[in-house]
């Protein structure tokens, strides 16, 4: 191991023992989204490796989208939640091999959060819209699950999501929604066509709740729609967390007819003919 990358480690630790992040539990973090009908921009480990100028599986490197995430985790803004891991707070609520992940990229990447994040601010907890499976006590799943669904209660939704992904469909994450319309994107590399999605985005009345599935781009979306006045809400893999919960497994699986963009192996789906979802799209922006 090289001498800087020692030196880099060690302060990493030292940063772990001095240093708590404010953030919000999980329960906190979807109150305040009730009761304040707040817009939600998320940060994960992808989003840090986007930053840093690091390509991840479905967004390959791109200096506005580093520019703009790292305006978005510094903002001072109030009437936005932004979210980050509770994992670097904390890892042993997490399975062992959520934990044993999390652990590995904090010794390198403590030291990265510590720089972007903005010291003043409370975060929200971005592991809201995994509530499944990198829960070591999955008993408390159900439950999350719930909380989240009051969040679109009763209201006309659009989705704004990639690809194949099907956010509700073939379940019942949605079925408490008063309407659904969805906009298609890219699966890949969404930012590249960040301002036809954001021009076909002002289009939605602002009564509508926007619900984004898109990688690192939701982040920057969520974000530039809540200026614009709308609730709109950076949802991530919430889906197929969802379709897992339901499955009852304890390691990620691929799922039917879904992208799944992550640790299975497989982005060559079935492409199957639904007839209500087809008719819930409004725009293919492809």
């Amino acid at each position: 191991m090289k001498i800087k990358q020692v030196i880099f480690r060690i302060s990493n630790n030292i940063l772990k023992k001095v240093y708590k992040f404010k953030i919000l539990n999980r329960y906190e973090t979807i109150n305040l989204i009730k009761k304040n009908k707040l817009s939600v921009a998320r940060f994960g480990d992808g989003e840090l490796f986007i930053i840093n100028n690091t390509e991840i599986g479905f967004q390959e490197k791109n200096i506005e989208l580093s520019k703009r995430l790292k305006e978005i985790l510094k903002s001072n803004d109030k009437d936005i939640l932004i979210c980050i891991p509770s994992m670097l707070n904390d890892t042993n609520w997490c399975t062992e091999k959520c934990k044993k992940y999390w652990d590995n990229h904090l010794q390198d990447s403590r030291i990265w959060w510590f720089k972007y994040i903005n010291k003043n601010r409370t975060y929200g907890d971005t592991q809201i819209t995994r509530p499944y499976i990198d829960l070591k006590d999955k008993k408390e799943s159900e439950n999350l699950f719930n909380n989240l669904k009051e969040i679109w209660d009763n209201r006309d939704v659009v989705i704004i999501e990639g690809e194949q992904t099907r956010l509700g469909v073939g379940n019942d994450l949605f079925n408490n929604i008063k309407s659904i319309k969805r906009i298609i994107c890219p699966a890949k590399n969404a930012f590249n066509k960040y301002n036809y999605i954001l021009d076909e985005a002002k289009t939605i009345s602002k009564d509508k709740l926007i619900l984004i599935a898109l990688g690192p781009t939701a982040t920057v979306l969520a974000y530039d729609l809540n200026k614009l006045g709308y609730q709109a809400i950076d949802v991530g893999h919430i889906d197929i967390e969802y379709e897992w919960f339901l499955q009852k497994v304890t390691e990620k699986v691929k799922l039917k007819n879904k992208y799944v963009n992550e640790g299975t192996g497989d982005i060559n789906i079935s492409n199957e003919n639904d007839g209500s979802y087809n008719k819930e799209i409004i725009k293919l922006i492809l």
